[in-house]
């Protein structure tokens, strides 16, 4: 059952326009928080990290010159946890001597700051398992940005495995239409940009039919069939929208970019409550480009959906 409070808070990705492309879509992130804690919090953390257990090699990928950039994202995170939910975080810090507890799940860690040994797991990986969000380091170097660490549990069809240490433009050729108008280099040169103390987020969005939030390339075969039962009868509970919100810091002593990706997910029946979304998901979905529709896999279902919001739009 979905919450009336958890549709007023989805994170609706459309602005203004009747119409989507690809774009350079990030503001400047105010307040400057890369996390949030949502009531699907353990349900989540149960699956993150079943899925690193038995998968670790595609869910966790690091380069060893990456470990100062993954404590400065370990700090930044865990400081941001117990400023934003002190009565679900605590963290004692005595010079290098940390204790993070995580009063949620029960669990406290003792660890040296900035000493490799003193903790069991990479710290990236270690502190990925206290939050939602997927955590992406892409490193600056010779003018381009490489994505040498991260820990996705939850991509939208997408691999880290395959992805790990391609520059940005390597990873983001498969978008139809990202290289025309220089839209790539464009969006590269702002990352390239983002200063320390000014992080900035966008939204992604596409079409989900079910509701896994593994949707890695690498599981393909089994989520990939859902959008052949996409049918008139269950095409609103079964359809979900899906929204990543993406968040990006400036690491100062590493020079470094952290990505935190929170993906959430809401059925169409309930996202289509709100009669402003509704009528503007309906002129978009219309409008779609279909190689954009073809990207992000919403052809094969696209007309039982258009179909289903005209139906309900009628009874507006």
């Amino acid at each position: 059952m979905v919450s009336i409070e958890k549709i007023r808070s989805f994170p609706y990705p459309f602005g203004e326009y009747n119409a989507y492309r690809y774009s350079n879509n990030a503001i400047p992130l105010n307040p400057p928080i890369g996390i949030e804690v949502t009531d699907s919090y353990i349900e989540e953390m149960d699956l993150k990290r079943e899925l690193l257990k038995k998968h670790h090699e595609r869910c966790y990928h690091s380069e060893s010159h990456t470990m100062n950039a993954q404590w400065e994202a370990l700090d930044l995170i865990l400081n941001q946890l117990v400023e934003c939910y002190p009565d679900q975080f605590e963290l004692v810090t005595k010079d290098d001597h940390w204790i993070f507890s995580n009063l949620q799940t029960g669990e406290k860690q003792s660890f040296t700051f900035g000493d490799h040994e003193s903790l069991a797991l990479e710290p990236l990986d270690f502190v990925g398992r206290h939050v939602q969000e997927d955590l992406i380091l892409m490193m600056q170097r010779d003018g381009d940005l490489f994505l040498d660490a991260g820990q996705l549990c939850f991509p939208a069809n997408w691999s880290l495995f395959f992805d790990a240490g391609m520059s940005f433009k390597e990873i983001h050729k498969p978008i139809p239409g990202f290289q025309s108008d220089s839209l790539d280099d464009r969006i590269l040169q702002f990352l390239m940009r983002i200063e320390a103390g000014s992080p900035w987020w966008r939204k992604n969005w596409s079409l989900m039919a079910g509701n896994q939030l593994d949707t890695s390339l690498e599981t393909f075969a089994e989520w990939g069939q859902s959008r052949k039962k996409v049918t008139n009868e269950n095409v609103g509970e079964f359809v979900h929208l899906r929204v990543e919100v993406q968040k990006l810091f400036r690491l100062p002593k590493s020079n470094g970019i952290l990505f935190t990706i929170h993906s959430h997910m809401l059925p169409l029946e309930k996202f289509i409550q709100h009669t402003p979304w509704l009528e503007q998901f309906s002129a978009i979905l219309h409008e779609l480009p279909e190689f954009i529709a073809d990207y992000k896999g919403i052809s094969l279902y696209r007309e039982v959906v258009l179909e289903y919001l005209e139906k309900e739009l009628e009874k507006r």
